[in-house]
């Protein structure tokens, strides 16, 4: 299959909608990134890349960062992990108090911002420092996506925290259930300056072949969790990855996939690759409106998804 032909084709058909969206303009730090950009990257088992447009271009991973927390925190706890959270669906927007607070604050998944925390303060407690979390969740993002350069961005975590009075009220609910043992600014930062990484389309697609091999790294076939986290890992990516839009990711597009308001989706195709995407604009439930018609253009071209 000529994959860089068909990207070709993807970048050309995507371009009508590259003014459509909206940037994510609620944190001041993203609201001035351009919006008429795009990039995508595939990234096979045996290294090879194909990409179209500013492929290596850094911007703010956002919650696809929740990939890895998850991973790690999975890897630690294992089954224990679900008394804190769940692995269902929300069907809520992704900062939604509403359910959380029927639920007993319990997040639904590990993939809406609550259930994010949850996981951060988790790894806190693991790690012992909060500190520690940071780095560790870093150096192990370095290692999946095979690049030491992977940094936060401060303006942006810190642009996050001024306005997080969401995400923290989040936190402090949490807190009054008994749900987070940590102090709610220490692991609400912790959670922004994750979001606030900057990764480009070559670094993320890279980052999924563990996930797309079972938990084992197929180029340095290193493994980083048991097949069958790496199994109910893809399974919430599916069926939570894209929050109140993951039915209609999973109806037009067919793969697990996570997205981030800083315009990235990475996906992936088991055996087979990794994939990532990036375009800023947005689409009214916080995800790439291109990103995700491009991935949809990428399974019907090739006939690759899970279906």
């Amino acid at each position: 299959m000529d994959y860089q032909a068909i990207l070709d084709e993807i970048e050309a058909e995507i371009q009508p909608y590259l003014d459509e969206g909206k940037v994510a303009d609620y944190i001041p730090a993203l609201a001035s990134v351009p919006q008429r950009q795009f990039a995508m990257t595939i990234t096979l088992f045996n290294g090879t890349q194909y990409s179209v447009g500013l492929a290596e271009k850094l911007f703010s991973i956002q919650s696809i960062s929740k990939v890895f927390t998850f991973t790690l925190a999975l890897k630690f706890y294992s089954k224990s992990l679900y008394k804190r959270i769940g692995h269902e669906p929300s069907g809520n927007p992704f900062n939604s108090l509403v359910q959380l607070e029927y639920e007993h604050g319990k997040p639904r998944n590990p993939f809406i911002n609550a259930g994010a925390i949850v996981i951060t303060d988790a790894l806190i407690n693991h790690y012992k420092g909060v500190e520690e979390t940071y780095e560790e969740v870093v150096n192990f993002i370095r290692e999946v996506a095979c690049d030491a350069s992977i940094t936060s961005d401060s303006v942006v975590a810190n642009s996050e925290m001024q306005h997080g009075h969401r995400n923290l009220a989040l936190a402090n609910l949490m807190k009054s259930f008994g749900n987070l043992d940590n102090e709610v600014y220490d692991v609400v930062n912790t959670y922004f300056r994750h979001c606030a990484l900057e990764m480009n389309t070559k670094t993320l697609s890279r980052s999924m072949l563990y996930l797309a091999n079972h938990g084992i790294d197929p180029l340095c076939a290193k493994q980083f969790i048991s097949p069958n986290q790496a199994k109910r890992i893809n399974a919430v990516m599916l069926t939570c990855g894209h929050y109140d839009a993951s039915g209609d990711f999973a109806f037009h597009v067919g793969l697990p996939g996570k997205s981030g308001v800083g315009g990235g989706i990475v996906a992936l195709i088991p055996k087979l690759m990794g994939i990532a995407v990036f375009s800023p604009g947005l689409n009214a439930q916080g995800n790439s409106l291109v990103g995700t018609k491009a991935l949809e253009l990428f399974t019907s071209k090739t006939g690759l998804s899970i279906f």
